[in-house]
């Protein structure tokens, strides 16, 4: 009998705890398609004691970010020589995994065209397409 309820019981905050498993999981590519590995992810959320939650996509260019907090999150994608990808507004309920997926850009407009007004006082006189153009 005393088995019986310490199974029921073991069971119980075993489904407890796992009805409390939210993810956020997915892939990310870069504009050709190709899978890319080695993305820093980051999930950001008042719901988090920590404030932010950081993953590193793998070989094959996936993300699992495991065992957070139901809330309203916004995930941030990164790698060095591509543009920063960021997606606001991802509500996690209870029990749910959200699929969010990436695609990466060479560069950025915004970080060339910082770059290229320091050198060159007026738009018009930098010789790079993204500053020239409106």
């Amino acid at each position: 009998m005393r088995s019986a309820m310490l199974v029921a019981a073991c069971s119980f905050i075993a489904a407890a705890t796992t009805a409390q498993a939210q993810t956020i999981a997915g892939t990310v590519r870069d504009t050709t398609g190709a899978l890319m590995p080695g993305v820093m992810v980051e999930a950001a959320s008042p719901a988090l004691i920590e404030k932010l939650r950081s993953v590193v996509t793998d070989g094959t260019g996936q993300y699992k970010i495991v065992s957070l907090s139901p809330g309203t999150y916004t995930v941030t994608f990164a790698l060095a020589g591509f543009g920063t990808v960021k997606r606001e507004g991802i509500v996690l309920t209870t029990d749910f995994t959200a699929t969010i997926n990436a695609e990466l850009k060479v560069g950025t407009t915004r970080a060339r065209r910082s770059s290229c007004t320091r050198r060159a006082r007026n738009r018009s006189t930098c010789p790079h397409p993204a500053c020239t153009s409106t």
